[in-house]
This record gives structure tokens, C-alpha cells and sequence, in this order.
């Protein structure tokens, strides 16, 4: 489906994408200090989640531009190139941590838990802010999955915190490594899940939601429709579907008799699938390659 952002959805979008970016560097200085694996781990979370919003932040603004001569479809894949970009930057930078904590879970080093509580519970409070500000805004499907993952955000550092809590009452190092890996594992399925995502959008597949046999069945229902084939569906961007069709009528239509057709068409496949862009092409009933299966 469409989205419009208007300029306070942008403003939620930077907020955010400004409490995150702060709080990342007062991470990543904080782990190295603290000597804590975990807190670095999520310092490389946070710092994937900086990247996304800034990808979010520019790309919702760079789509008020609409299509052009460059681009006749517009900019919205960019979003999906800055997921792909965000996703190789998490892969790598999770690999490095795992290296880290890997061996340090057998030869535990000593922490500074101290610091680990006040960091974990500091992580709370912004990154529930960063939430809020995004459910502020709450419109598209790229702010949604924002405000979830900043959510997935806010219950790593509560991890932190019990884990911190624990080391300060306890002699147990290894916990610190262990909470690493299980973030560090827990971003990487993430990560593998948003790719993978991204290359079906690159390789135009038909969209999750969308069922193309349904489509086709619901224009061979309708009653000026003999026959539907040549049908492709894609989506530029996880949100902004398109179809192409080739849509076989009776012999003697003429062009006017074919618009009010199209215009239930376009009306029906949009409301009932949120197709938004559709290209038909019609022709006679007696012409036209049907054996396609779609």
C-alpha cells in the first residue's frame, strides 16, 4: 500500500535516528572501558539500528522527489539497497564480536559491572525514548519495523541489566561473553531474515501477502473478464506492489467500452490486494498465448 510522510514523520525518523547515533559512540566507549563483550555486542546492534534509521531518515525524504528520468519508478528500492548495505555491515561486524567472545567464554575476564548497570539501564531509557518517537510517527511499514527492532532494543539491554545484577552479587564472568553471543547469534538470524528479504525484493519475486493465483481468479470472476494470463507481480520496495497483466475481452470492445473495465479493475485489485500500480494490456478473446499457469 501507499504511504505519504508528512514532515513530522521525518522529524520522529531523525529524532530517533539522533538518539541512536549518541548513544551508540557512548556505547561503543563505555564497552571498550567497562571491558564488557556485551556491551560492545550491542553497541554493534545499536550501531546497525543508526545506520537503518539513517537510511530511513534520507530515503523518506529522498521519496517526496517522486520518479523522474533517472528513475521512472521512483527511489523507493533505495530502502531496500540500505537494508542490504545494513545487512553486510552487521554480518561482518558480527563475526568480529563472536571472535572476541567466543574464546572469552572459556577464559572469562574480569568486567566493570558497575559500569555495565548504569550503561544497561542508560540503554533503557534512550532507546524507549528512540521508541517512542517513532510510534509517534507509526505510518509506514519501514517505521513500523523500526519501532519493533528498537523495541527488540530495549529487552537486550534489560538482558544486560540481569546479567550485570547478577555479576555484581555474584563471581560469574562468563556470564558477560555469554550474553554477547546471544546477542551477537540472535542479530545475525535477524540479519540473515532482513537479506534474504531484501534479495526476493532485487529478484522480483511476488510479494509475501499476495497470492497471484487469487488474483487471477478474482479478474476471471469478474463478468467482463474471459480470460486473465501473462500475469506478473512485484514489489519495489516490501510495500509498493505492481502488476502486469494481459486481460482478454469479448471480440467487438472498442477503447471506450474497455475504460469503465479498467477502472474496476485498478478499484477492486487495490482494495482487496493493495496493488497499487497496474498495467493492463487487453486483447480479443481468441488471441493471446493462454497456457502460461499464471
Amino acid at each position: 500500500m501507499a504511504h505519504s510522510h508528512n514532515p513530522s514523520d521525518t522529524k520522529s525518523v531523525a529524532t530517533a535516528f539522533f538518539l541512536n547515533l549518541g548513544f551508540t559512540i557512548i556505547e561503543i566507549i563505555g564497552g571498550i572501558l567497562t571491558n564488557s563483550v556485551a556491551i560492545q555486542s550491542d553497541a554493534l546492534h545499536d550501531a546497525g539500528d543508526t545506520i537503518s534509521l539513517g537510511f530511513a531518515w534520507y530515503f523518506q525524504r529522498l521519496s517526496g522527489k517522486g520518479r523522474d528520468s533517472k528513475f521512472t519508478y521512483g527511489y523507493k528500492r533505495f530502502n531496500t539497497l540500505g537494508a542490504i548495505i545494513t545487512g553486510v555491515v552487521l554480518t561482518a561486524g558480527s563475526v568480529y564480536i563472536l571472535t572476541e567472545a567466543v574464546p572469552r567464554l572459556f577464559n572469562p575476564e574480569e568486567t566493570n559491572v558497575q559500569g555495565m548497570i548504569w550503561l544497561a539501564v542508560l540503554g533503557v531509557i534512550i532507546n524507549s525514548l528512540a521508541v517512542f518517537r517513532l510510534k509517534k510517527a507509526g505510518g509506514s511499514l519501514n517505521e513500523q519495523v523500526m519501532t519493533w527492532h528498537l523495541l527488540e532494543d530495549v529487552l537486550g539491554w534489560v538482558a544486560v541489566l540481569i546479567g550485570s545484577f547478577i555479576m555484581y552479587f555474584y563471581e560469574a564472568p562468563w556470564i558477560d561473553p555469554a550474553l554477547s553471543i546471544g546477542i551477537t547469534i540472535y542479530v545475525l538470524i535477524n540479519v540473515v531474515k532482513k537479506l534474504w528479504k531484501a534479495g526476493k525484493i532485487i529478484l522480483q519475486a511476488t510479494p509475501d501477502d499476495i497470492d497471484p493465483v487469487a488474483v487471477k481468479d478474482k479478474l476471471e470472476n469478474m463478468e467482463e473478464v474471459k480470460k486473465a494470463h501473462h500475469l506478473h507481480l512485484w514489489t519495489l520496495d516490501g510495500e509498493y506492489n505492481l502488476l502486469s497483466v494481459h486481460i482478454q475481452t469479448d471480440q467487438d470492445q472498442t477503447i471506450s467500452d474497455l475504460e469503465p473495465i479498467k477502472d474496476k479493475i485498478h478499484s477492486e485489485l487495490k482494495k482487496q490486494f493493495h496493488i497499487d500500480h497496474i498495467t493492463l494490456e487487453f486483447e480479443p478473446i481468441d488471441k493471446g498465448d493462454t497456457s502460461d499457469k499464471i
